[in-house]
């Protein structure tokens, strides 16, 4: 199967992003304990002040949609979503290698 990445922009409610940048680190943590994630990087928008992006690769899609129905991930959402404005999925795409990536 081909590896599965997921390029996301998150915008908080005014003020918040920060709050929710710590929400996002702490999915990224809690993702650490999962062999099918291989990255999970959490960046802040150097020119909006209310935008996070998270990059993530996945051993394969079914891995970041089984990813999403755990226990720790559906307490996350539910504890962000008062905070986030908007989610946009700016791409997804297959990686390849490169590093930080394992070749299958």
């Amino acid at each position: 199967m081909n590896k599965f990445a997921l390029y996301n922009k998150f915008t908080a409610v005014e003020g918040k992003r920060d709050a929710l940048a710590e929400m996002l680190l702490e999915a990224a943590k809690s993702m650490e304990e999962l062999d099918n994630c291989e990255l999970y990087v959490v960046s802040l928008d150097d020119d909006n002040k209310d935008s996070i992006y998270v990059y993530e690769v996945w051993s394969d899609e079914n891995a970041h949609r089984a990813s999403l129905s755990l226990e720790a991930s559906q307490t996350l959402i539910q504890k962000a979503k008062p905070i986030i404005a908007g989610v946009e999925k700016m791409n997804t795409s297959s990686p390849i290698g490169g590093k930080g990536i394992a070749r299958a």
